[in-house]
């Protein structure tokens, strides 16, 4: 019933590329694994029988619960796969690991390592008592603090391979994860370089010194003979250490024991030392030229002169200040006027010495390790000789790099959540080991703080290397019985810990890159077929050899201090995050966490992180930020129910109450589109040019929201509203639409795009535009309903406050791809629409598409108006706007209406009049159409101005009805409180031809009757005979004349633009002349390539105010 574990990390690593289905199991609803060929045959739930096959009965939930088994990041099961030989695989043993063996020892063995043995002496005697107990509690305090966040997560729930990775990815999401995961596994592999480096330095410097390739010829040169030494050995133990975890991990894992032993080992002979030194302290003589300390390694007496035979001649340390043995030789200065004294290095706890290591004693590079309280006679500007066998601190030392020096002895926390497949009670056994461990190594680390400071003189713990102790580690004169102990102990502590680096980074590599969230690191998902991740170790070797390279473990400590930081950081903010939302999956059984806690424990992680180094510190969160970006923008779509999404949410609901406050102030409006398209027969949009001009005009950002309307039942219709909110959501993509997509199912589209208008958007977040094409080929149309719907649209938006924008020829419109390398967009600005005309232009030009068009805009000067003065107040009220165009007023006169315009009136009006008298079938009407069609006559007319007084085609109207001059000058615009309408999602489609064919009826009485006796019209001879002495309604005559005078200006001046804008005229008050709307509307702008008709929305959008 289950999809364990098991399955998934053997021979073929069984997990899916980025399918965002992790690798735990799921025992529950949709499980692929239930038992399908068994048929529910009970009767006492006969009632669910139908729901058997998606929704399993409890008692077999129960039972994959139970049975349900997880097993850790390790390699266990790999090394199971290859004894196996391709055989049955063997039943996987539940896990039976306890607290103490499980997350306890683990941790202690992580926690413990290299800084302990070789640095934390030299952290003391640098930073004093007070200021090193002061950087171990705040190191310290800030894994304590992510040791409880990090409990809370990992008993929220079960914890699969993966670890840390696994459980900030799911509480924060795949970019967070992805990218903490990578930093966690960047620090992970330069741990293991800075174990390897700690190896090298403790065989070189403390068991076989003479191994050295590289010698130096003077001291002076030593630190760089030790630098190239480390990397020579370092790449030759690396390459070593990686072939053993390629072999088999199974020998890591059985020395993992041995590696602990040596370092438990190490720490009880420390503490047997230090009691043993309160009593009978050890012999470590430091011998003191003055106040400063002499090496030991040129002299065996600490003394200037000795008797040999009768005479006194120099001793060694005599002949490495002077230049013979003879008493009488020239010396150095500093040499001859101080006394040589010999003091004990290790003076014991009971010693009093406490007080003088208390305070710090920083050092710059190159300066000689003194003892304070000492009497010196001091040189005044004497150079130091740097070939004196004096100690000299090799770096300069300051607070915040010990901190990061420091920093990775606390490191190792995760060891126990790594491992919680091996856990017989994991939700129990991470909180409990994992702070225990955390309290038991905070205890050492502090107590040997003091202890050292008590115990060890203050120049013999400044002494990194233990030149003053004959080349002794510092921290081995303090144990007993003996300082190999600790020397051998921490050698091998080292390699074990470098070993177990390079075995958990490469899995933890492969755990991200099986996840599919870094689609160029999928490779390092594969590996050998027992699914050791081979590709992965070898990156990790690459790295892990930069870290060699770098040769010095002061400098390698810092930088994986800042990746560690992150990832701790991370946990915290993950804890809290959830605990904050208080999301219904949030429910950890280890109680005693807070979100303040885990809040203070991010703040100090955070401050480490600059305390430490603060490039370093920018380095790693400029990594953390790129992979961030990288996986938004490449990486494999996931939904984890993480944290951020959640947060998302409140933020998303914190934003739109505020937003229901009240509209929002002219300054901050911007269009909030409602986009309605229409969809083809597959469910493909029709018009993509439509949401290419959508992202076009997006320069304003805010709302889009792409929407359409399929008829019928939402019962028989979903599957087909789920296909085209697809395909709209894939034609979002390709045109870089940013917005959400919306498929309503109605009865009849009307319904369903006043439901739009009326219902999109959430509280606040609401459109306040509507985009639609023009309804092409309307006239065609068996019923009216297009058309009807159109202008139905268009009342609507007006009554619901909302600006409308109409694209007529939408497939003309430029996709995203095309580039204007010149031209216009013409602004025709007829009435104050309350800025729209304005704003949609300069959002244009900022797309690159319209980048290189210029704006121009007109308006409209008639008899009474001071044209002059108004390109004066124009081109003022642009300036304060702040927006860059040319200005042009157009001088309309006023003039005779035309037989042209008379006659195009008289034939709108008949070829509604019989449409609605005429009961033809569909093929009978479009005949009829056809028959009677005059393709020339508009043509002809518009290029002829001098031959449009042509007759009538009906005889009794060739009175002076047509030469009759209006009795007032009517504009076409009238509304000035003109709103945008949304096309109605079947009709969001320009017309294609650049040049509409205007369709013109014209009748005769022979034709006519001729018409009545094929078809057996049921009209009536008498409603034939009015039909023919009909005139034309003036008010409509009034409104063409505009409509043809107007345009005629219109192609005369925008004819080549690229795009012209046009404030839309409103719909007829009387719904008896719609039709005639949409013609007057076709001749307003015929022969236009791109026209966008704008109606504003009743506010104003556009301030000349800042």
């Amino acid at each position: 019933m289950l999809n364990n574990l098991a399955d998934c990390e053997d021979g073929d690593g069984g997990a899916s590329q980025g399918d965002g289905n992790p690798k735990e199991s799921s025992p529950f609803i949709n499980s692929t694994d239930l038992e399908k060929g068994k048929e529910y045959d009970g009767k006492n739930m006969a009632l669910f029988e139908e729901e058997m096959d998606t929704s399993p009965m409890v008692s077999s939930l129960l039972s994959g619960l139970a049975n349900y088994t997880n097993l850790p990041q390790g390699s266990r099961e790999h090394e199971e796969a290859e004894n196996n030989d391709g055989g049955k695989k063997k039943p996987v043993q539940a896990p039976r690991m306890g607290t103490f063996m499980g997350v306890y020892l683990p941790c202690l063995q992580n926690i413990f390592g290299v800084i302990l043995f070789l640095r934390l002496t030299w952290v003391v005697g640098i930073a004093g008592i007070m200021e090193s107990f002061c950087m171990v509690f705040l190191c310290c305090s800030c894994t304590m603090l992510t040791a409880i966040s990090m409990s809370a997560i990992a008993t929220n729930g079960v914890v699969p391979a993966g670890g840390s990775y696994y459980m900030i990815s799911r509480s924060l999401g795949p970019e967070f994860g992805g990218a903490v995961g990578l930093c966690f596994y960047l620090g992970t592999t330069f741990a293991g370089a800075m174990y390897i480096l700690g190896t090298i330095e403790i065989l070189l410097a403390y068991i076989f010194p003479a191994m050295a390739i590289f010698k130096a010829e003077d001291a002076s040169g030593e630190a760089a003979a030790m630098l190239n030494n480390m990397r020579v050995y370092g790449t030759c133990v690396l390459t070593c250490m990686a072939t053993v975890v390629f072999v088999g991990v199974k020998y890591v894992n059985k020395f993992a024991l041995v590696f602990l032993g040596c370092v438990i080992l190490s720490i009880l002979a420390i503490y047997a030392g230090v009691i043993k030194s309160a009593f009978d302290p050890p012999s470590f003589p430091i011998c003191l030229l003055g106040n400063r300390t002499l090496s030991r390694h040129g002299f065996d007496l600490c003394t200037k002169m000795v008797v040999e035979g009768n005479e006194t001649v120099g001793s060694k340390l005599w002949e490495l200040f002077c230049t013979s043995r003879f008493l009488n030789a020239t010396c150095d200065e500093y040499f001859s006027m101080n006394n040589v004294t010999e003091i004990e290095g290790i003076p014991g706890a009971a010693s009093g010495l406490i007080q003088e290591n208390l305070w710090s004693s920083y050092l710059t590079k190159g300066v000689i390790v003194e003892k304070r309280g000492l009497p010196s006679v001091s040189i005044p500007d004497t150079p130091v000789d740097m070939d004196q066998p004096y100690v000299f601190s090799d770096m300069t030392s300051y607070f915040t790099l010990l901190v990061g020096i420091y920093f990775p002895s606390v490191t190792g926390i995760m060891a126990g959540s790594n491992r919680s497949g091996d856990l017989r009670d994991a939700q129990k056994s991470i909180p409990t080991g994992t702070i225990l461990a955390i309290a038991t190594t905070s205890a050492v680390y502090i107590s040997s703080v003091v202890l050292f400071g008590a115990c060890i003189e203050g120049v013999v713990l400044r002494d990194k290397f233990g030149e003053a102790v004959n080349g002794n580690l510092v921290v081995g004169t303090l144990a007993w019985p003996s300082p190999w102990v600790i020397v051998i102990g921490s050698f091998f502590s080292t390699c074990g810990a470098g070993l177990q680096s390079l075995t958990g980074a490469p899995r933890l590599l492969q755990a991200i890159s099986r996840d599919g969230i870094v689609p160029f690191l999928r490779v390092f998902g594969h590996g050998k077929a027992n699914g050791e991740p081979t590709w992965a170790l070898l990156l990790t070797a690459c790295i892990c050899e930069i870290g060699i390279l770098i040769a010095s473990l002061d400098e390698v400590a810092p930088i994986l201090s800042m990746f560690f930081l992150m990832c701790y950081m991370f946990v915290n903010l993950a804890c809290a995050v959830q605990t904050l939302l208080r999301t219904p999956n949030w429910r950890p059984r280890f109680r005693y966490y807070h979100w303040t806690l885990s809040f203070l424990g991010m703040s100090l992680c955070l401050a480490l992180m600059f305390i430490c180094s603060w490039y370093y510190a920018l380095v790693a969160m400029l990594i953390a930020g790129l992979i961030y970006k990288y996986i938004e923008y490449r990486g494999a779509e996931k939904e984890w129910g993480d944290g951020i999404r959640g947060l998302s949410l409140s933020a998303a609901r914190y934003a739109l109450l505020r937003l229901e406050e009240g509209p929002p102030h002219t300054k901050n409006w911007r269009p909030q589109l409602l986009v309605l398209v229409r969809g083809d027969q597959e469910q493909n949009v029709v018009h993509p040019q439509l949401l290419s001009f959508t992202s076009q005009l997006k320069a304003g950002k805010g709302l889009t929201i792409v929407a359409s309307v399929l008829e019928g039942t939402f019962l028989d219709n979903h599957p087909q509203a789920q296909r085209a909110e697809e395909s709209i959501r894939r034609l979002m993509e390709a045109e870089k639409v940013k917005g959400f997509c919306q498929v309503v199912i109605s009865s009849n589209l009307r319904d369903g795009m006043s439901h739009l208008i009326q219902s999109s958007g959430l509280g606040g977040l609401q459109h306040n535009t509507v985009l639609v094409g023009w309804p092409r080929s309307w006239r065609q149309k068996e019923d009216h309903q297009t058309w009807r719907n159109f202008i139905e649209l268009v009342r609507e938006t007006t009554a619901g406050h909302l600006a409308l924008l109409v694209a007529k020829n939408v497939a003309m419109f430029p996709g995203n791809q095309e580039r204007f390398s010149e031209g216009h967009i013409d602004v025709w600005w007829i009435v104050h629409d309350g800025g729209m005309l304005m704003l949609l232009p300069f959002l244009l030009r900022h797309h690159k598409v319209w980048r290189k068009c210029k704006m121009r805009i007109f308006t409209v000067a008639q008899m009474d108006d001071n044209s002059i003065q108004m390109k004066k107040d124009l081109t003022t009220f642009l300036y304060h706007l702040r927006i860059t165009a040319e200005v042009e007023v157009v001088e309309m006169h006023e003039s005779d209406i035309s037989a042209y315009t008379y006659e195009k009136t008289l034939v709108m009006e008949q070829r509604s009049q019989i449409l609605k008298q005429m009961h033809l079938t569909k093929n009978e009407r479009e005949r009829e159409i056809q028959s009677i069609t005059d393709e020339s006559r508009g043509s002809i007319r518009r290029k002829n101005p001098a031959n449009t007084r042509l007759r009538l085609s009906v005889p009794e109207e060739q009175g002076g009805d047509g030469e009759e001059k209006p009795e007032e000058e009517v504009q076409l615009i009238h509304d000035k409180n003109t709103t945008t309408f949304s096309s109605s999602s079947q009709s969001p489609g320009d017309e294609v031809e650049t040049a509409p064919e205007k369709v013109h009826l014209t009748w005769t009485k022979e034709k006519s009757v001729a018409e009545k006796n094929k078809s057996k019209s049921p009209v009536s001879p008498e409603g034939i005979k009015d039909f023919f002495n009909m005139k034309p309604n003036q008010s409509n005559v009034r409104r063409m004349h505009t409509a043809v005078k107007l345009n005629e200006v219109i192609v005369k001046k925008s004819q080549d633009a690229k795009l012209v804008l046009l404030n839309m005229p409103g719909p007829p008050r009387n719904r008896k002349g719609d039709e005639n709307y949409m013609e007057f509307l076709e001749v307003l702008t015929e022969h236009l390539d791109r026209v966008l008709l704008v109606r504003g929305g009743g506010r104003e959008v556009i301030t000349i105010y800042s």
